[in-house]
């Protein structure tokens, strides 16, 4: 079972903070989350990023029992 600690449009549209799914690898975590928790989720976490131990990475990042993974939705603004 991998922890997914989910941030802002994510953690909104899940309804918490942290979920678990199983998966073997970052990709899984979020296909299985998406299925859960539906398109709109889906969308932003593809256009987010992932963390893992600190580390950005991507969907084919292997994962083992227990680590914990970082979702994070795509990030704007900035001054005008």
């Amino acid at each position: 079972m991998i922890r997914v600690r989910l941030f802002a449009a994510l953690r909104e549209s899940a309804g918490s903070s942290w979920v678990e799914v199983e998966a073997t690898d970052v990709g899984g975590v979020i296909d299985g989350l998406a299925a859960r928790f539906g398109p709109e989720f889906e969308r932003i976490a593809n256009a987010g990023t992932a963390v893992v131990d600190g580390e950005t990475v991507g969907r084919d990042r292997a994962l083992a029992p227990g680590e914990e993974v970082a979702l994070l939705p795509p990030v704007s603004g900035g001054s005008g």
